[in-house]
């Protein structure tokens, strides 16, 4: 067992201790290319969440990891051909998350960080919908935003989805669910629109016109040694932050 892990523990030792933060993975249950699994989000956010909130924990911060949340924001899949995309609405989302505040809250857990491992779970619009109806301080990590300073020193040619940096992290934490031979190159169908091609304007993706294979980077490069490197990263960084929010008082200036 590991006391970090609130799925593992048990109600004698949960309730003998003083909680300072909650950590609650989000995941999602989509196809990533052809040679990844449906969970890779879910286990990857897993894998970031256990590892961070391990090594806060062993500097004296009373961490707990929630159960990632498995379902996520797909509705843009659901045309794919093929496809078993699970898929949750924003607004079904944002009530799962009240529910959850309000349960911790009761129970005087007044820190949560929304660990998030899915880019279509856009979570800081609900921080802003709960700010004023809760005590619980709510803020939100994107994983896949905390190191991405380093990319261009650990990758070649970064993705987005099933791309070289999912699939190095997939071959380091579990390869016994990749098939790399079976991955397409992740080419993306540019659309009729300057403006969203470059950016300056931003859709909600069909992503059975915008990918062959849902794949969205050429994951060609991947090397498990690559996805340790950005673990090591992600999880330094995220567990700083864990330490630091655990030992903060929540005065009448927090968090300044």
């Amino acid at each position: 067992m590991h006391p970090w892990i609130l799925a593992e523990e048990t109600h004698g030792f949960i309730r003998s201790q003083k909680w300072e933060v909650a950590v609650l993975p989000f995941g999602a249950t989509e196809p990533h290319n052809l040679h990844m699994p449906y969970g890779t989000d879910n286990y990857q956010v897993e894998e970031i969440g256990k590892r961070a909130c391990a090594k806060a924990y062993s500097a004296g911060a009373k961490v707990l990891l929630l159960p990632t949340m498995p379902f996520g924001v797909n509705t843009n899949h659901l045309q794919v051909p093929g496809a078993l995309a699970l898929s949750v609405n924003p607004t079904t989302l944002l009530q799962v998350i009240t529910d959850l505040v309000e349960s911790l809250e009761t129970q005087g857990v007044n820190k949560l960080v929304l660990l998030n491992g899915h880019g279509g779970n856009e979570l800081k619009p609900w921080t802003r919908e709960l700010h004023h109806r809760t005590n619980v301080f709510l803020c939100v990590c994107d994983w896949f935003r905390m190191a991405a300073d380093q990319y261009p020193k650990i990758f070649a040619n970064p993705g987005e989805h099933a791309d070289e940096v999912e699939t190095s992290l997939g071959l380091a934490f579990f390869p016994e669910l990749l098939t790399p031979a079976l991955a397409d190159a992740g080419a993306t169908q540019p659309t009729r629109f300057e403006a969203i091609n470059r950016g300056w304007v931003s859709i909600t993706r069909p992503w059975h016109l915008a990918t062959t294979n849902t794949g969205l980077g050429d994951p060609a490069a991947a090397t498990a040694e690559k996805g340790h490197k950005l673990m090591d990263i992600v999880v330094e960084r995220l567990s700083a932050f864990l330490v630091q929010l655990a030992a903060a008082p929540m005065d009448e200036t927090f968090p300044y």
